[in-house]
């Protein structure tokens, strides 16, 4: 069963959420920075040629490390969630309530686009690299392939940083989403771009200004997330303790 609660603007905007605002705006901010550069170097070392095998494990390789290192920096203070789509699968299973949550995206998707925007300063105006689905495929199938990847992910999140009963497995949390985001890189990239994260396709759209089927990681990432949220939430959370509405962690 859906635990989506409201929450409040009292508890929004306590001094609490407010820092987790931020560190989610940094965190994302440093991860994305990080991550869209480390395809940028890659035009720039190959001259702009197309990514090829030795590519796309340096470029799953630069994501799943920053990831690590941006959820370690954020969890004791926001979680570090550093993507909506997680976001939303943790308001799934009611551990954020839908006001903070909101602030939430709102920081992921400014710490996005400011890392973006100055990834077009500092390289002198190179082009940012936008998701995009491969040819000879649909957005349809662009969806489904982002909603099984994302469900991987915040499965992963849930198993190893939500669950109530995760123990000492919380400790390697932060590795273990990294390495999640890396391999579903590595399995994707080629096909969908491996996003995961509507805040990760969000700023480079936004710098380069090419929306053109940004949808497709808005849907898939939500979908996937919303029901590994459901069903790690209701049929393993559920099963040993309700839980009750709450800011996570």
């Amino acid at each position: 069963m859906v635990k989506l609660a409201l929450g409040s603007l009292g508890d929004s905007f306590s001094v609490v959420s407010l820092k987790s605002y931020l560190a989610e705006f940094i965190a994302t901010l440093l991860f994305v920075f990080a991550g869209v550069g480390s395809a940028i170097a890659y035009g720039k070392l190959t001259g702009g040629a197309a990514l090829d095998p030795a590519g796309l494990v340096a470029v799953a390789l630069a994501h799943g490390l920053a990831l690590f290192v941006g959820v370690s920096m954020a969890a004791n203070i926001s979680g570090g969630h550093l993507n909506p789509a997680v976001t939303f699968g943790l308001a799934v299973g009611g551990h954020i309530t839908i006001l903070t949550g909101i602030f939430y995206w709102v920081a992921q998707l400014l710490g996005s686009t400011v890392a973006c925007l100055l990834l077009k300063f500092v390289t002198g105006g190179l082009a940012v690299p936008t998701h995009g689905v491969a040819a000879g495929m649909s957005e349809l199938e662009g969806v489904v392939m982002e909603v099984v990847i994302t469900f991987a992910l915040v499965y992963t999140v849930y198993a190893t940083a939500a669950d109530p009963k995760k123990g000492s497995l919380g400790t390697v949390a932060p590795i273990a989403i990294g390495f999640i985001v890396g391999a579903n890189i590595l399995a994707a990239g080629p096909f969908s771009g491996g996003s995961m994260n509507p805040a990760r396709s969000f700023g480079p759209a936004v710098a380069s200004g090419d929306f053109a089927g940004n949808w497709v990681y808005w849907v898939g990432p939500l979908i996937g997330g919303g029901l590994a949220g459901l069903i790690y939430g209701d049929i393993f959370i559920g099963s040993y303790q309700p839980v009750a509405a709450q800011d996570y962690p």
